[in-house]
Parts: structure tokens; C-alpha cells; sequence
């Protein structure tokens, strides 16, 4: 099986990609696609979200027997994303390309800066730690509805 970090960086790549197409929409204010791009990315990022703290993290935290390292800063970040999510709907319904945008920006930011500690740090530590058990860990992250 995978690596978690093979598996959740091809994540992260997909939920980019959702992103950049929602974003090239909005820039192009074709909302009828923006809306339904967006709402794509949202959903695959709230799944992403979901595997990291219903499963990776508390194993994580379980194995080294600590919640306040990375994982702490990383919850930390998964509900600025979210605000920002959040924010990005309400201008998407608005049609409001300005907001939009330097929303998407903000996220962009964000997710890149968050996305590379995960990648260079968490998950190979993950990795490391759960040695024994991360083809269970994958698996039950692929398990979340």
C-alpha cells in the first residue's frame, strides 16, 4: 500500500487542483461554473480535513502520546481554511469576483504554507511512527464518508 504521505499529498493535489479551476472560474465571473467548481473543492477539502482529524491525527497523537505538537498547529489551521471556505461561499453567492479573489488569494497562501509542513514534517513523521500500522491508518482514512 501507499505511504501516507504519498497518499495525502495526492490529496492535496487534488483539492489544488479544485481550487485553481474554482478560482480561474471566479476570475472569468462565470458563476454558474465558479459555484459548482467551488463547491467541488469545498467538499474534497472538508474530506481531506475529516481523514487528518478523525484518523491521522489522534493515531498520531495516540503513538508519540502527545496533542500538543504539530497536530495541535494543524487543527489550528484546518479552522482558519474552513473560515476562509466559509467566506469564499459567501462571495461566490455574491458573485462578487473582487472578494473572491482576495479570498482565494489569502487561502492559497495558507494552504501552500500549510501543505508543506504536512508534506516535509507531519506525514513523514506520521509515517515513521505508525510504521506498524499505516496501511489501517490509509485505510480508515479512505473509509471517511
Amino acid at each position: 500500500m501507499s505511504t501516507i504521505l504519498n497518499f495525502l499529498s495526492n490529496d492535496h493535489r487534488a483539492c489544488d487542483d479544485l481550487f485553481a479551476s474554482a478560482e480561474s472560474a471566479a476570475a472569468q465571473q462565470n458563476w454558474h461554473s465558479a459555484r459548482a467548481l467551488f463547491d467541488q473543492f469545498q467538499t474534497a477539502m472538508s474530506h481531506h480535513l475529516s481523514m487528518e482529524e478523525t484518523v491521522l491525527f489522534p493515531a498520531f497523537e495516540a503513538r508519540i502520546g502527545n496533542s500538543m505538537g504539530p497536530t495541535q498547529v494543524m487543527r489550528m489551521e484546518h479552522e482558519q481554511i474552513r473560515g476562509l471556505m466559509q467566506s469564499m461561499a459567501g462571495a461566490v453567492d455574491a458573485n462578487d469576483k473582487d472578494a473572491y479573489l482576495g479570498l482565494s488569494e489569502t487561502l492559497n497562501m495558507l494552504m501552500q504554507q500549510h501543505n508543506m509542513k504536512e508534506e516535509n514534517m507531519l506525514y513523514p513523521m506520521s509515517d515513521q511512527v505508525l510504521s506498524s500500522d499505516r496501511d489501517s491508518v490509509i485505510l480508515a482514512m479512505q473509509a471517511i464518508a
